[in-house]
């Protein structure tokens, strides 16, 4: 940790998830902990209809239970055949327990037979702290958004929100061995391969969660 570096809580339960987000912010003054090295032992249970909605579940859940800024994201994957679907449901596609090759498999035969396999992951990220402490609307970059007022979060709180998306299309065979989720089948035209094959470095930058969490990056490099 760097000398003098802010603590935020990532809410997630996924050590992949917080390398991922701790590389995206690698060179500010901020060590990112995921919720079960803050002392948090689970998440709230995912109820939103949107992606904002179940970020700043997560987000105003750990920032109750730890004190401490807290950034989440509700990131999912949107197949124009299959009318937007799994979305905000992308993680339990399959039914509960996160089991990401259930979930793959699901897809996959969901798709038999479709030639229209376009597809796009999109994610809401928000950091949730002490609305005195996060900029006014005025101060924030073109795109980032700072909500006051959400059922969700706690009196005395505020929201930062930042989103990204990033297009693709699926394929039936797994390929790769980075990443988690769909990685291993959803391929990247201009890189020409799947996000599981990209190198973690070239993913954060191309990826829905690398351009949300950038966009959180400038709230946090202040």
């Amino acid at each position: 940790m760097t000398q003098g570096a802010r603590k935020v809580v990532f809410a997630t339960l996924n050590p992949g998830k917080v390398r991922e987000v701790a590389g995206i912010l690698a060179g500010l003054p901020v060590e990112v902990v995921g919720l079960r090295d803050a002392g948090v032992a689970e998440l709230p249970e995912e109820t939103g209809e949107t992606f904002l909605d179940n970020a700043i579940l997560k987000a105003a859940h750990a920032f109750r239970a730890t004190g401490l800024p807290a950034m989440a994201d509700d990131s999912g994957l949107e197949v124009a055949a299959l009318g937007g679907k799994p979305g905000v449901h992308s993680a339990r596609f399959a039914g509960a327990g996160h089991d990401h090759a259930a979930n793959i498999r699901k897809l996959l035969s969901d798709l038999a037979g479709v030639a229209d396999r376009r597809a796009r992951f999109v994610c809401t990220a928000v950091l949730v702290g002490p609305a005195g402490g996060l900029p006014g609307p005025g101060a924030l970059p073109k795109g980032i958004l700072r909500l006051d007022a959400h059922p969700a979060l706690p009196a005395g709180a505020a929201a930062i929100v930042a989103e990204g998306e990033v297009p693709g299309r699926i394929i039936d065979d797994s390929r790769g061995a980075g990443g988690f989720g769909y990685d291993p089948v959803f391929f990247h035209d201009g890189e020409g391969a799947t996000f599981a094959e990209i190198p973690e470095d070239r993913k954060n930058a191309l990826s829905h969660r690398g351009t949300a969490f950038r966009g959180l990056r400038t709230v946090l490099d202040r």
